[in-house]
């Protein structure tokens, strides 16, 4: 086989990313993914309560230990975009060819609902500033049932609930369109059309091109981390963290219910659909190597970017599901507020002390940190359908960039399924609950095809030069965490919805279709020439297969462990 070149294009060609950031623009990028906190910090504590704080802990290790696999597989790709699914599939197509687009679709439906999850409780934070709904004992609700409590011919227990009902604001309970599909529910309500608003907004600001978006996630990247950083370190420091909140440490009897439970089958399902939707959160930071051919000098800013990345995550997901849990205590943690995230903000806001203009202005910058999210989000999800196209593996309208190399067609894309999904986000908590699992269990997979990546490109691809390489041991425990990430979603999606680990793989089934279609009617059964070339393959040569059975039977043990925990496990 004749050598190719690996050098790097520095030039910004027509039609193809530009190379305009460096290692510091990727962690302002993704340095969005601490807010993913918000989005499951009440889901996660109602199911698994006490020991909330130790699944944040226990899932971000694991995150980062995973990231060195990464790490090194996204330096073998200099000229590539898209993230470790990009560059896991490599390794994955000399085997089986569905499986490569399955990683990067997989990867995608994980990271793309970001968009709708976020839109929705940022929605929920600017409605309950603008229009928020009375306190059972605030002074208007009191004043209410002086003037209008005898006439009530409820129960004396419910009149509160009528007079905050009473005093409720319209624009809470309005929507346009409501209906209910299968599992989940459909709404067109208020906080759908502030949602939509501020995903446009997400994509004018993406429109200017990888270096307009790295500048402007710096300055609102210092805004947040900031303030939640203060919500992980001041409630130690003043005194609001009661520990006696953190024993005893067994699982929840039942999910949502304050009873502690025991170290039984069904203690251990809670337990992992914690971890199963944690997951979602603490190892998105792997998002930092979605920008390899936007990297000036990519030998060494990918791994700096994904080390640095998750070094921010470990500390800021450590530190804010600790003080969270310290300060509220477990019945706070499981009021409805915190639980369906809309009432997070003002938590956090409030454990820090300082008033109400101290907690208004935490408030902003917590709906600032989501804004952030959504930035991450539609950046790295959008390179991720752009490379699959360039690649052959996604529909080829994807591939396209405008003139200051944004991937314009694949943010349209991700724009308008959000649209669809932000609907069904905020219909309701069991709407946006199963959402989220759905989109992690395409998340699991695609964290179980990548880090095996890591030995079947030790394995095939061995001559090739590796700007980092991760210790033996890391890519082995890597591997040994693909399988116990396995266990979570066959035994933890169910904790969410019972369909959700069915849905989740009917998702991630669509794939192979859509692929066919590219591949076999468009392309003639063939792969562009530069994937090969990426691949250290000559055009028109065979692919090598030196792991010979291997990945068969990592597929095959990874389906068996899925069905096995589900089998086994049970809420």
């Amino acid at each position: 086989m004749s050598t190719i070149s690996t050098a790097v294009d520095s030039a910004p060609a027509s039609g193809k990313l530009h190379r305009s950031i460096d290692w510091t623009g990727a962690f302002w990028v993704a340095s969005g993914v601490p807010a993913l906190v918000l989005f499951s910090i009440g889901g996660i504590a109602g199911v698994t309560g006490k020991l909330a704080f130790l699944i944040w802990i226990a899932s971000m290790t694991m995150g980062f230990l995973q990231s060195f696999t990464y790490a090194e597989i996204a330096g073998l790709f200099p000229n590539k975009s898209g993230g470790a699914s990009i560059y896991g599939a490599a390794a994955w197509v000399r085997y089986a060819k569905p499986i490569a687009p399955l990683s990067v679709w997989c990867n995608w439906f994980a990271w793309s609902p970001v968009l709708s999850l976020g839109c929705s409780i940022a929605a929920a934070y600017i409605l309950n500033a603008l229009a928020p709904v009375p306190l059972a004992n605030s002074t208007a609700v009191a004043d209410w049932l002086a003037t209008n409590g005898a006439a009530l011919t409820v129960a004396e227990a419910d009149k509160t609930a009528a007079a905050v009902a009473a005093l409720t604001p319209g624009i809470r309970e309005w929507t346009l369109f409501r209906t209910t599909f299968g599992p989940v529910s459909l709404s067109l309500n208020s906080a759908f059309f502030i949602g939509a608003v501020l995903m446009l907004m997400v994509f004018a600001i993406q429109h200017r091109g990888i270096l307009g978006t790295a500048k402007f996630q710096k300055y609102i990247g210092l805004l947040v981390i900031i303030p939640m950083a203060i919500v992980g370190v001041v409630p130690i420091l003043n005194g609001n963290v009661d520990w006696g909140n953190f024993s005893p440490l067994v699982p929840l009897a039942e999910p949502y219910a304050p009873e502690p439970g025991a170290w039984n089958i069904a203690g251990w399902t809670l337990v992992l659909g914690g971890m199963f939707i944690a997951a979602w959160s603490t190892y998105g930071f792997e998002t930092a190597v979605c920008y390899t051919s936007e990297f000036k000098n990519p030998a060494t800013d990918t791994f700096k970017a994904i080390f640095y990345s998750g070094l921010l995550c470990l500390v800021l997901f450590s530190l804010v599901p600790f003080t969270f849990q310290g300060a509220l205590g477990l019945d706070g943690m499981l009021s409805d507020s915190i639980v369906d995230g809309s009432g997070v903000a003002a938590a956090m806001a409030h454990m820090v002390g300082g008033g109400a203009i101290i907690e208004s202005l935490l408030v902003m910058l917590m709906i600032l940190a989501l804004m952030l999210t959504l930035m991450t989000a539609m950046a790295g999800s959008s390179r991720t359908l752009y490379q699959g196209s360039v690649d052959g593996w996604l529909p080829r309208y994807l591939s396209h960039v405008n003139e200051h190399g944004a991937p314009t067609r694949a943010m349209w894309t991700d724009l308008v399924v959000n649209l669809v999904v932000l609907a069904i986000a905020v219909a309701d908590a069991t709407s946006f609950f199963f959402i989220l699992a759905v989109s992690n269990c395409g998340y699991i997979i695609f964290n179980f095809l990548n880090l095996n990546a890591g030995w079947i490109h030790r394995i095939d691809s061995a001559h090739i030069p590796r700007p980092y390489k991760a210790p033996t041991v890391i890519i082995v425990i890597g591997t040994l965490f693909a399988f116990v990430n396995a266990v979570f979603m066959g035994a933890g999606a169910q904790v969410w919805n019972p369909m959700a680990l069915w849905a989740g793989l009917f998702t991630a089934a669509l794939i192979i279709p859509v692929f066919f279609y590219r591949h076999y009617i468009q392309d003639h059964g063939k792969f562009p020439d530069q994937m090969l070339v990426d691949l250290h393959i000559e055009p028109g040569t065979a692919m090598t297969r030196k792991a010979g059975m291997l990945p068969y039977l990592t597929l095959a043990g990874g389906v068996i462990v899925v069905l096995v925990s589900n089998w086994i496990f049970q809420a």
